[in-house]
Formats: C-alpha cells, sequence, structure tokens
C-alpha cells in the first residue's frame, strides 16, 4: 500500500511542471556576423521592425553601410552635417577619423549595439566587417537646472538636481575641483539597463564601504529601475524599520558637504534626487541654511526641528493620556475650558485623535495629487469647511483640533519628507499606548524607540551616533551647529581614521595653530 502511494507521488511529481528561469533576451550576447544582411536582419528582427526606426544607405569608401537609428531621437541636420555627409566625402581612413563626433563605440554584440541605439546613438554597419559602429549623435533632452522644489533656502545656491545623470554629475565636479571625486557606474535592470553613479571621495571615504555599496547594488534583480525607491529598499538592512536609512536629498551641495565627510552618493538615471549613506538620525534634521547663517541661528532651527520630533510622536499621545487617566494634571483655570469643550463630545479621545489624523493625511495626500492651480483649495476646504462643521457637529473637540494642527505642524519642520513620514507613523503607536496605559503606554513606547535607535545601523555606521555610542567631540554638528573653527574633524562613524581639516579660520579668529 506504502508502496503504491510512493509511486503515485512520484508520478505527480514528474507531471508536475518545473520552476524555470527565465533569461532575458538582452542577457543573451549575439555575435556580430561578417555578411552585412545577416546583422541588418537580426537587429529589425529584435526591434520587431518598429516604425519609428529610420534607415539611410550610403556608400563609404566604394562599400555599402546602413545608418540605423531612432528618428524621435535624432536631429536631422546634425545626423547629415556631422555622420552622413562626412562619411561619403572620405576616401581613406577609419571612421573615427571621418566623423566630427567623439563619442564613438565599436562593439561586436549585436545586443550592445542596440543598448547604444536605445540610448540616442545611430549604428553604422559596413559590409564585410564584423563590426558595429555606435555613433553618439542623439539630441539631448534635459529639463534646466532649477530650484529644489522639496528643499528650498533662503541663502546659498538655488541649483536642483535634474532627470539627466551627466548634469547632476556636472554639477557635484563643479564644486569640488582639485580631481579627488571619483565616479563608478553600475547598471541596473535587465530591461531597463539605468545607469547608476556611485560617487565619493577618493582620499577620505572607506573602500570598503565603496565595495559594500556596488556589490549591493550589483545584486539587485528587476527587470527596470523605476524609481529609487527600489535602490533604497535594496540597501537598507533594516527595511521594515519606521526610520529611513538612506539620506534623500535633491540638493548638489548638500551632496558636496555629505561627500567631505566621507559619505558616499548614489544618483541614478532619471530621477531628479540623490541617495546618501552612511547617514544618522541627525542627518535626518540638518539643512543647508543651518550653515548659510550665523552660528547662533543654525542651532536655534536645528533645535526647533528636534524639539518638532517630540511634538509630532508625543503631543497627541500627552492629550489623549492626560484626558483619560490623568487628568488631575490639569490647571484648575485650564479645566473648565477642557471640560465645556470635551462636554458633548460623544466619540473616546483616541477615536478622536484617530479620525482627526486620518483626515489630515487625506488632505495632505489630495493636495499632493491634484494641480497646483486647485491643490490650495484643498487647504481652505479642510481647514474652514471641514474643520469647522466637524466642532460644530460635536464629533471632535476643540482642544483636539489644537492638538493635531500643532503636530502636523511639527512634523513638517523636518526638512526630509522620509523622516517626517516616519514621524507621523510612530503618533499612531504611541496614541495606542497611551489610550491603553497611560503616561505609562508613552514611556513604554519611546523606550522601545530609543532601543530601536541604538540597534539600528547603516551600513554598519551607528544610528544614533554620536549618541550611541557616546562620542562629545563629534557633539559639535548634531544637536547644535558650533562655530566653522570648532569643527575641525571629519565625523568618526564615516571614516576608517580621523583626518584633520584645515584650519583656515583659526589664523582669523586669533587662536593658534
Amino acid at each position: 500500500m506504502f508502496s503504491f502511494l510512493k509511486m503515485k507521488k512520484k508520478e505527480s511529481e514528474k507531471k508536475k511542471p518545473q520552476p524555470q528561469n527565465v533569461v532575458s533576451p538582452a542577457d543573451v550576447n549575439i555575435p556580430v556576423s561578417p555578411h552585412f544582411n545577416v546583422n541588418i536582419a537580426k537587429i529589425l528582427t529584435h526591434l520587431d521592425h518598429t516604425d519609428d526606426l529610420g534607415q539611410r544607405r550610403i556608400q563609404f569608401q566604394g562599400k555599402q553601410a546602413l545608418l540605423l537609428y531612432f528618428v524621435p531621437m535624432m536631429q536631422s541636420e546634425k545626423i547629415n552635417q556631422d555622420v552622413i555627409g562626412p562619411l561619403q566625402q572620405a576616401k581613406s581612413g577609419e571612421v573615427e577619423d571621418a566623423v566630427a563626433i567623439a563619442s564613438i563605440t565599436k562593439t561586436k554584440d549585436i545586443h550592445e549595439a542596440i543598448h547604444y541605439l536605445c540610448k540616442g546613438a545611430c549604428l553604422l554597419l559596413i559590409e564585410e566587417t564584423d563590426i558595429i559602429y555606435c555613433i553618439d549623435a542623439g539630441i539631448s533632452q534635459a529639463r534646466s537646472v532649477q530650484q529644489p522644489q522639496n528643499e528650498k533656502v533662503i541663502r546659498g545656491s538655488h541649483e536642483g538636481l535634474t532627470e539627466n545623470l551627466d548634469i547632476n554629475l556636472n554639477l557635484v565636479r563643479q564644486r569640488i575641483l582639485d580631481g579627488s571625486v571619483v565616479v563608478k557606474y553600475v547598471q541596473i535592470g535587465s530591461v531597463s539597463r539605468t545607469r547608476v553613479a556611485v560617487v565619493y571621495m577618493n582620499h577620505l571615504t572607506n573602500q570598503k564601504l565603496v565595495k559594500d555599496v556596488i556589490t549591493r547594488l550589483k545584486t539587485i534583480e528587476t527587470d527596470a529601475l523605476d524609481s529609487p525607491g527600489i535602490i533604497e529598499e535594496s540597501l537598507e538592512e533594516n527595511p521594515f524599520s519606521f526610520f529611513p536609512q538612506l539620506l534623500n536629498t535633491e540638493r548638489p551641495d548638500k551632496i558636496v558637504s555629505n561627500l567631505l565627510e566621507g559619505r558616499v552618493a548614489i544618483l541614478p538615471t532619471g530621477s531628479a534626487s540623490a541617495l546618501i549613506t552612511p547617514v544618522n538620525f541627525f542627518s535626518f534634521f540638518q539643512s543647508p541654511e543651518d550653515y548659510n547663517s550665523r552660528s547662533l541661528y543654525g542651532s536655534f532651527y536645528r533645535l526647533i526641528r528636534i524639539l518638532g520630533f517630540f511634538i509630532a510622536i508625543s503631543l497627541p499621545a500627552l492629550y489623549i493620556a492626560t484626558i483619560s487617566f490623568h487628568y488631575e494634571l490639569i490647571p484648575n483655570d485650564l479645566i473648565l475650558t477642557v471640560k465645556s469643550s470635551l462636554e458633548n463630545v460623544p466619540l473616546p479621545p483616541l477615536a478622536e485623535a484617530l479620525l482627526m489624523v486620518i483626515i489630515l493625511e487625506l488632505l495632505r495626500e489630495a493636495a499632493l495629487r491634484l494641480p497646483t492651480s486647485i491643490s490650495q483649495t484643498i487647504g481652505v476646504v479642510g481647514g474652514l469647511v471641514i474643520g469647522t462643521a466637524i466642532v460644530e457637529a460635536n464629533l471632535v473637540s476643540n482642544m483636539m483640533i489644537i492638538v493635531i494642527a500643532l503636530t502636523a505642524i511639527a512634523a513638517f519642520v523636518v526638512p526630509s519628507n522620509d523622516m517626517s513620514t516616519a514621524l507621523r507613523l510612530l503618533s499612531f503607536p504611541m496614541m495606542f499606548g497611551a489610550a491603553i496605559f497611560g503616561y505609562l503606554g508613552i514611556v513604554f513606547i519611546f523606550v522601545l524607540i530609543i532601543m530601536h535607535l541604538s540597534l539600528l545601523e547603516s551600513f554598519g555606521t551607528p544610528y544614533f551616533y554620536p549618541l550611541v555610542p557616546m562620542q562629545f567631540d563629534n557633539m559639535k554638528d548634531s544637536v547644535l551647529r558650533m562655530h566653522h573653527w570648532y569643527m575641525n574633524d571629519r565625523p568618526r562613524d564615516t571614516l576608517p581614521q580621523r583626518i584633520r581639516r584645515q584650519k583656515s579660520m583659526r589664523k582669523w579668529a586669533g587662536q593658534k595653530k
């Protein structure tokens, strides 16, 4: 009986289709044939005879040649003057000598040639030749450098990154002229083949960190790199944490300042933002405005942002715990106001807070998705119509409206959008803890958050540095922003050894070198 069952099981396993590894056609190399027409047929077959593919037959030194290019990606005047005309007039020499274009790549792989064709190059096929010439004659369609939309400052640079990788690297290199900036390219996506640049300082950055970043980027398996979020999720050591472990920025000056601290910047093609690693908790509360103004002003505004962190995650929870469990802590002068506000509200404080937070998130999401011309209407509708109506209907108290408004303002004070989102999400467990255990629940959740921050790492770097581990020497640019001449040391969390900065301001300050 048992043997019969085993035989049936083996037969079912044989009939069951086995999973197969699907190989993309672009992963298989197709060598260029010495036969002219065979190469043309292979390319046209791979492109499925697409209608936007242009073909131009010419004569090059008595041999038949063919130019292939995508018509929308070419400028007719440029290809006629710089490619077709010089090739027809050339009597001798190589293709590189005839064409007045700097970037010409020779390949013996048809798939590599198609890759250059999709990037905007034109392919030159010559009979009796097993080489395809990829001539970069495409037009450059890139958005001009504009002011960053999400990281605006009053003083300082107003240049922001664009979707063109070459322009972004140019903005970075213009700010560091000693030749120490190193760029390594990584290709991600079996179909899109998106070019990603890993940028670092040669003499400052830990080489183990650079190798680790490049290794993780190469392990990303995807068809197309649609957004930088794929890179961020693949590089994070703890992707299920509330806190972001890579800094997202669209300012080239912020990229340069982090490179000078020994960090690594990741710039993908097609994205107007860069990712910086490794980072710590306080990196998300720093703004270029801190360094464009006096140290006293920068320290004050940074303290305001850190205060906003505590307000955003704890203010609704404190209100819920006080009203539900610890109402005796309310001052006598204020207790009548609070009582009159809660007298006709049938919902418990937790339900009030959840209702208002969800409405606030709906309004925020709607304002982001609507066109700019009518997005301001959402603020008027949410602030006046919904806010007034929900209070008059006795669904939410006036005090809860004030608490949620202060919480939203405190979350939006944080310069990083990722950290601001993390703070709004963390307010939910704090509210549930306050509704169940009161102040004890708030303390318990807050201790869990501190423990998580202490254990979290970003590429082996302590996330809560310089508080964990405690380093008083490196707290000059964390909670406060000390004066420039006091920050002579680079951060220890990113460098293999301590490197001294040039003390250019000490002589002016009357101090000894």
